[in-house]
């Protein structure tokens, strides 16, 4: 594992909901980044974000770490649950206030 994986991981494992995206909750700095914070306020969950603009290894690492090529991602309890339109499908489908509250409860 490289240093940029082992640090994902690291915060992957530490944060129940973590988003890894460009720009802050405060300060979305694209679209769909700002959109998927929207999502999970929301949802009205607690979670973390990481800014993939302040560190370009965790840029890159992030993608190779889900096999996913873009940003933002979501990870709820360690697991790789996708970027914003999938976080919107879910979200209008009712499954990501199903996955959020039912690890939220665990």
């Amino acid at each position: 594992m490289t240093d940029a994986n082992t640090r994902i991981d690291d915060i992957v494992k530490a944060h129940d909901v973590v988003l890894f995206m460009k720009g802050s909750k405060l300060f979305p700095q694209c679209g769909f980044s700002g959109r998927a914070v929207a999502i999970l306020d929301h949802v009205g969950t607690e979670f973390e974000t990481v800014d993939v603009l302040q560190d370009p290894e965790i840029r890159q690492g992030i993608k190779d770490y889900s096999d996913w090529p873009t940003i933002p991602q979501l990870y709820v309890k360690g697991e790789f649950v996708g970027g914003s339109d999938i976080m919107m499908e879910m979200f209008e489908s009712g499954e990501l206030q199903q996955l959020i509250g039912a690890n939220a409860e665990g």
